[in-house]
């Protein structure tokens, strides 16, 4: 989901003010059903280039921070007992900042290639507000462009995506 896409852009405050208002989103920790719970968890936050260059890194982290602590709150409130994970990324090819929570430890994320879990958030925040273009990468940086069949497996190197995470479950 989109927060605030109805909404009118005209401060930096827009994307802290998403970013705290995903707290108090709706929330689902499903053990047994992993797809309802990225469905409703997660969530795409955009930013326009005035914003992005109004925005300090600094502002950014202590937004998803508090978010993370929020969410925390919540999950200890519904008395949920296991391990939960917020967790932050840039998906680059949406020129996006994503988040979602999961009843899952930072290792085992529903990501289908390979990540990183990092307990600093600054360099992907920054990744993301100095991202000359938003959501636009070069074909010649794709893995799945077109000429690279030829290539070997063993050839091509797969970037980890870097991942913040927060633990925000009962359990760790």
């Amino acid at each position: 989901m989109v927060l605030g896409a109805n909404l009118r852009r005209d401060t930096s405050v827009v994307l802290l003010t998403w970013i705290a208002e995903v707290a108090a989103e709706p929330l689902a920790l499903e053990q047994t059903d992993r797809r309802v719970e990225w469905e409703t968890n997660t969530w795409s936050l955009g930013a326009a280039d005035e914003d992005r260059s109004s925005l300090s890194v600094a502002e950014v982290v202590d937004a998803f921070e508090r978010t993370a602590a929020a969410v925390r709150e919540r999950i200890r409130d519904l008395g949920f007992p296991g391990v939960a994970t917020f967790y932050v990324w840039h998906d680059e090819q949406a020129g996006q900042l994503r988040c979602s929570t999961g009843s899952v430890p930072p290792d085992a994320l529903p990501f289908s290639g390979p990540y990183v879990a990092s307990e600093d958030l600054g360099p992907i925040v920054e990744g993301f507000l100095t991202d000359d273009e938003p959501g636009f990468i070069a074909w010649s940086e794709l893995d799945d462009a077109p000429g690279l069949s030829e290539q070997t497996e063993a050839e091509l190197e797969i970037t980890p995506l870097d991942v913040w995470v927060s633990s925000v479950g009962a359990s760790h």
